[in-house]
């Protein structure tokens, strides 16, 4: 019988695995060593560590870092840009920034594709789509024949203008494929038709180093799932949270560049609305690295300003994801100015942090959490086991000697630089885009997160933290909370004062025409479709636009605009509604809803007593030092019943931390909520 939902989040360090029992409604988890270089593999020996086979498998879904790990370390395929004479060097000239602005040496990366493999050819389209000069035939097959000889496994085309009409687009991708056979080939009109010829450059030319790899990883996939005996569609996590199947994958390969860390902000959107708050932070912090992210009004926040690597943007929407250099791994250091420093450089796995015993020296977050008793030396129900001794040399040698502190005083130190950082963090998501904390609930998750989240929430003045179940793993959980989605945008610019409604509406419909071809080579049927329409407006004479959600139908603009002055009003703290408002672009995102599992309420009567499981010191400032605390197993914590702090939850895949003036309790569905009892 199929009846699990099985989920898998590939990270770099572990796979973690999410499986829901459909018949029984129970739901198990489990931890496997990833493998960067073949990431299938993890995903297989996941599998196995189940004890499945594929045929009891009836949903499989993941997310995935492969295409974030092929752009980081550069291994892409040999691929070559088309583009309209003239335009050669827009992807090495982009748009003139740096990340720093006041660091003359911190140069941008290398573009991804060299400039001897950047060609041009003779075609040119004016501003309103009108071909001012023919595709010269002759020429473009004298092009693909160079690029047969070079051996060129990818193609992009991005032409000038082509946003508004593909047409001479589509002649030189069909002209290349007649030449080069089955060599990956796009085409910016077909991947994201938008004004501004660095965006959308950039955009098709990492969906074409992508693509290649991509393609090979599922096909690699689906044979391997199909030789365990599973028959399904291999679900894959994209950047805008939704999922796709193996068929549309290839051809949107740029969305799977952060497939992995928009997982998490779905398990935080969901465990948030089973505790009732429609806003949220989403909080998960791993070994690496913590990935943030926020809910407000029930919608994650959406941005078409992102990147892998910086200068080189990706224009798909995205679920909005500050991902800073902070974890269990971040390292503690000393800078020349003789301040202590944590992060962003970090243990990884290895060596890992000291207390891994495997030949690291540094201190980290974790050896910290061990020195000063929250985190035991028993990981993962007795498989890891962690070397005290080691945390304590590594923390007093390189921190609390040359500060001249105790270890537990310098362990104290690491860990308040850490949470420093990820303060600044969370209000750069929150507070300086318009959001007050005080209005939100924090969902902490991943291995790190619940050792953290309360002291976070006080510091940001948050009233709640939520520990959501599995929390190790709970990234791994939220993509089984997905929906298979698309977003088809197109540039429209036009004064709002002055649309035709009847034009933006035809509009609409050919872009909904577009959506539902796509849901339906996903194979979704038309009962389970949905269509959200969104209209990005701005003030005349601004850069950036704001998106506007609109019904399903429109009436006037009136409604559209004046929703437009309320956002511009929150995130800028200005707006003028005697401004002239404009049009830039439509977007419509297609969603095909699947079944998702509905998790189970468990409630366990009786008194605390019965989760008791040892007592150990434990150091908390806020105490005057270690004191002698009481440790809890999750699984036993009875419904509803309070927890004074100090106290430590632990849990196979990670461990709570209820700070002195902190009460903590779990409700029907097994999330530790937290509170700050001032």
């Amino acid at each position: 019988m199929t009846d699990y939902r099985f989920a898998v989040d590939v990270g770099g360090t572990f796979t973690d695995v999410f499986v829901f029992d459909e018949k029984n409604k129970k739901m198990f988890i489990t931890k496997v060593s990833s493998t960067p270089s073949e990431p299938e593999k993890g995903i297989l020996a996941a599998v196995k560590s189940t004890g499945l086979s594929g045929k009891d498998i009836l949903q499989f879904s993941h997310g995935t870092t492969v295409g974030t790990n092929a752009l980081i370390e550069r291994k892409l395929p040999n691929t070559a840009l088309v583009t309209t004479k003239g335009f050669r060097d827009v992807t090495e000239i982009r748009d003139g920034t740096r990340l720093d602005l006041w660091d003359a040496y911190n140069d941008v990366a290398p573009p991804y594709i060299k400039r001897r493999n950047r060609f041009e050819v003779t075609e040119r389209m004016d501003y309103a789509g009108n071909i001012l000069e023919e595709i010269n035939e002759e020429e473009v097959r004298a092009l693909g024949a160079k690029l047969k000889r070079r051996g060129v496994e990818s193609v992009a085309i991005c032409f000038i203008n082509a946003y508004n009409n593909g047409e001479n687009e589509a002649r030189v991708k069909e002209i290349l494929q007649e030449e080069l056979g089955d060599v990956f080939i796009c085409a910016s009109s077909d991947i994201l038709p938008e004004i501004f010829e660095h965006e959308r450059m950039s955009t098709t030319i990492v969906n074409a180093v992508l693509g290649p790899t991509v393609s090979h990883y599922i096909q690699k996939l689906e044979v391997e799932m199909k030789g365990l005996g599973y028959e399904g569609d291999i679900l894959v996590l994209h950047s805008g949270g939704g999922v796709m199947t193996s068929e549309t994958v290839p051809r949107y390969s740029a969305r799977m560049a952060s497939s992995g860390i928009a997982a998490g902000a779905i398990a935080s959107k969901y465990i948030a609305n089973l505790c009732g708050h429609e806003n949220a932070i989403g909080f998960d912090m791993g070994g690496t690295s913590t990935d943030i992210s926020l809910m407000y009004e029930n919608e994650l926040r959406i941005t078409k300003d992102w990147y892998i690597e910086y200068g080189y943007p990706i224009g798909f929407p995205s679920i909005e994801i500050l991902t800073i250099g902070a974890g269990g791994g971040s390292i503690s250091w000393i800078d020349e100015g003789g301040s202590l420093r944590n992060g962003p450089h970090s243990a990884g796995a290895e060596p890992g942090p000291a207390c891994y015993g495997l030949g690291g020296v540094e201190p980290t977050n974790t050896d910290a959490n061990i020195v000063l008793g929250r985190l035991d030396t028993k990981l993962l129900g007795g498989q890891m086991i962690l070397d005290k001794e080691a945390s304590l040399k590594a923390v007093y040698d390189y921190i609390g000697d040359p500060f001249n502190l105790d270890v537990a005083e310098a362990a104290n130190s690491i860990l308040k630089v850490a949470n420093a950082n990820m303060c600044d963090a969370l209000r750069l998501i929150s507070v300086r885009r318009g959001y007050d904390p005080r209005d939100f609930a924090l969902v902490a998750f991943g291995g790190a997160g619940g050792l953290h989240g309360a002291y976070l929430a006080k510091e940001m003045d948050i009233p709640t933290v939520i520990i959501p179940p599995h929390s190790g793993v709970a990234a791994a959980m939220g993509c089984l909370m997905v929906d298979v989605q698309h977003d088809i945008t197109k540039t429209y610019l036009v004064d709002a004062k002055s649309v035709s409604i009847d034009a933006l509406e035809a509009e609409f419909a050919e872009m909904e025409k577009e959506a539902k071809a796509l849901l339906e080579e996903e194979k979704i049927d038309e009962s389970a479709m949905n269509f959200i329409r969104y209209i990005d407006m701005r003030y005349a004479g601004q850069w950036r636009s704001l998106a506007i959600t609109l019904g399903r139908t429109l009436d006037s603009i009136e409604g559209a605009l004046e929703q437009f002055h309320q956002e511009h009003e929150r995130e800028f703290a200005f707006s003028n509604k005697d401004q002239s408002v404009e049009i830039y672009g439509l977007r419509v995102a297609a969603i095909g809803t699947v079944e998702k599992p509905q998790l189970p309420k468990k409630i366990i009567p009786g008194t605390v007593d019965l989760a008791f499981k040892e007592a150990r010191p434990v150091y908390f400032e806020e105490s005057g030092g270690f004191v002698n605390t009481p440790v809890y197993q999750r699984e036993d914590i009875p419904t509803e019943v309070e927890i004074e702090g100090p106290a430590i939850i632990s849990q196979l895949d990670s461990t709570i931390v209820i700070p002195p003036h902190f009460t903590a309790k779990a409700d029907d569905y097994r999330n530790i909520i937290i509170h700050y009892s001032k």
